[in-house]
């Protein structure tokens, strides 16, 4: 699904990924775009005007897997969130949970909702997001979300990053 797949959670390597989404240029105009590793096909980046998103980590794929292991790994996922979150909140303060219910909803009915949240749903990352911003070395926003788009699909940790604030939208 990813280009992180079969890579071992490091929170140090998260929170480098996301340095470098800070300190990268975001586009200033111009289309949404999901980017692919050439080789693979698997999703690595997704673009558009004032925002970039990746993903972070991906779990084993769940197919076949059920009960508790699920849970174990579903546990697992939610708390690699947690970490990438409490090394984040350690250094620009405690986070705002934005909701991706809303946005979800629109998707469905295809209504139109700001690009970033267009874009989060396009790579079906509905995972609930842990948001800072702006933040002081930037000026930009931050959030990170763990989701999994089907039942058998991987875990994915994604991070976000917007020149434009990333706050809940009103249903």
């Amino acid at each position: 699904m990813t280009s992180r797949a079969g890579e071992a959670y490091a929170t140090d390597r998260a929170v480098s990924d996301i340095e470098a989404l800070l300190a990268g240029d975001l586009p200033t105009a111009g289309a949404t775009v999901s980017e692919g590793d050439p080789a693979t096909g698997e999703w690595t980046a997704t673009a558009g005007e004032g925002f970039r998103i990746r993903p972070l980590w991906e779990s084993d794929a769940l197919t076949g897997v059920y009960g508790p292991e699920w849970n174990e790994a579903e546990e697992a996922a939610a708390e690699n969130l947690a970490l990438v979150v409490r090394e984040l909140d350690s250094r620009w303060g405690p986070h705002r949970r934005v909701s991706m219910r809303v946005p979800l909803f629109r998707n469905q009915a295809g209504e139109p909702m700001p690009a970033v949240f267009q874009a989060l749903c396009s790579v079906d990352c509905y995972g609930d997001l842990a948001v800072w911003g702006p933040v002081a070395v930037s000026g930009r926003w931050v959030g990170v979300s763990v989701n999994q788009c089907d039942g058998d699909a991987p875990m994915i940790l994604t991070a976000v990053v917007s020149d434009r604030p990333i706050i809940e939208l009103e249903d």
